[in-house]
């Protein structure tokens, strides 16, 4: 769905999809200049029709959200990011308070009403027009097993929008919504696996699409099965990093022997904070950097101890991180790449190919392709009986997970969606048929 400019004839109000993602989230309103469309997704910040699921607390100024509340964050600033609200629904935190620093507390369902109030107010300054109705997206479960509590988690979702001004909500299954840009464009009845595989989780579901079922508004009982796994694109960085980057930093490796005794490894734990996106930033409290500076003699070879202390002196932790993320794509495209890490030291660079990301991340590849599996047997389908495999979500980009999840369902067809951007779409198609007649 390109994006154009603001409605140039504004209607006295409006309706919008929003997907509320764990990681990031998207809106979608109508476009009457495009009736092959119908609906456009709009932008949330410049040059993107998504935006990171985050706010920025900062002691002093206002509130940050998206990109910039993560580069607040990354910077140092003081105050607190808060990721994945989404998770939070349902939980009884819901209507608790948190410190958000600077002695103010905030209550988490307050939390999630500020970041959709924020989408609202981007919607309608796109829209020209008051956005009062809504088609929220919501999984299967918020909840496992368990009703009451994931009958709770879609209430707190839609007071927080109705706090925000939505008098008009509905909401959508997000693996139907995924299914509905591939249901467009079949003229008979499918089996599909929505892989949906994002940064925090991979979630699979096996839906019936089709013309005839495209008509209904109502479709819960589409949906065969869902299951899931909390391993994705953040835990392959992870991988990738402790494997291929921080080696030349000391991760493995062991001291100098002392009077014949054997040598010691290095103690890990820096390293895994260092591979821990959420953790990075306590590696530079004033306390912990002094600790790892009196570790010199831990380390036979003094480079990599050097090294270390100037990722740590420098704050660099976050860009080793955005290193291995941009490592695992290049791999995935080309099968080689070359890791650049003079930043830290002039002419550093590690080599990384693809059979040493499949040894790195083989172990995790192989619990998703064993959920996609489960997803199936708990539908009572047979591997041979999916019809097609819907792709969504920016980790479906890696090769190695797509082709391994493909060969364990030989009969399917491959189709890809828009890897970010696929779910919005869907809702928007829902909330053209929900609204756009009434």
């Amino acid at each position: 769905m390109p994006t154009i400019a603001p409605l140039s004839q504004p209607a006295a109000t409006v309706y919008c999809a929003i997907d509320f993602g764990t990681s990031n989230s998207a809106v979608a309103i109508p476009d009457p200049l495009d009736a092959a469309q119908g609906m456009r997704l709009i932008e949330l910040e410049p040059g993107h029709t998504t935006m990171p699921t985050a706010v920025f607390y900062a002691v002093e100024g206002p509130e940050q959200f998206g990109r910039a509340a993560v580069a607040a964050y990354v910077d140092g600033l003081d105050g607190r990011l808060m990721r994945s609200m989404k998770s939070i629904l349902g939980s009884s935190l819901i209507e608790q308070t948190t410190d958000v620093g600077g002695g103010r507390g905030v209550k988490y369902l307050d939390i999630v009403a500020g970041y959709l109030r924020h989408l609202k107010r981007r919607a309608e300054a796109q829209a020209g027009a008051a956005v009062t109705r809504a088609v929220l997206g919501r999984p299967v479960f918020f909840v496992d097993d368990d009703a009451a509590r994931d009958a709770q988690a879609q209430a707190a979702l839609e007071a927080a929008a109705r706090q925000v001004g939505f008098a008009d909500i509905h909401f959508q299954y997000e693996p139907i919504a995924a299914a509905f840009d591939h249901e467009r464009s079949i003229d008979h009845e499918e089996v599909v696996l929505v892989a949906d595989i994002g940064g925090g989780t991979s979630d699979f579901s096996i839906v019936r699409v089709g013309p005839a079922r495209a008509r209904r508004l109502e479709r819960k009982d589409d949906i065969l099965a869902n299951h899931g796994v909390h391993i994705a694109g953040t835990d392959f960085d992870r991988r990738v990093e402790l494997a291929a980057i921080l080696p030349e930093f000391g991760y493995g490796a062991y001291g100098p022997s002392i009077a014949g005794a054997p040598a010691r490894e290095v103690p890990s734990g820096v390293y895994f904070d260092l591979a821990t996106w959420h953790l990075i930033n306590t590696v530079y409290n004033p306390a912990r950097v002094a600790e790892l500076r009196s570790m010199r003699g831990f380390y036979a070879d003094a480079r990599q101890h050097e090294r270390l202390m100037t990722v740590v002196e420098e704050r660099l932790g976050h860009e080793l991180a955005a290193r291995a993320e941009d490592a695992k794509i290049a791999v995935a495209e080309g099968g080689h790449t070359t890791i650049d890490l003079s930043h830290v030291e002039r002419g550093l660079a590690v080599e990384l190919g693809e059979a040493q990301a499949v040894a790195a991340l083989d172990a995790d590849i192989a619990r998703i392709v064993e959920a996609a599996r489960e997803t199936a047997r708990q539908a009572g389908v047979a591997a041979e009986a999916i019809d097609a495999l819907y792709f969504t979500g920016g980790s479906t980009g890696l090769r190695l997970l797509a082709q391994r999840i493909a060969a364990a369902f030989p009969a399917a067809r491959v189709v890809r969606g828009d890897r970010f951007a696929s779910v919005a779409s869907g809702l928007a198609v829902f909330a053209q048929r929900w609204y756009g007649q009434r």
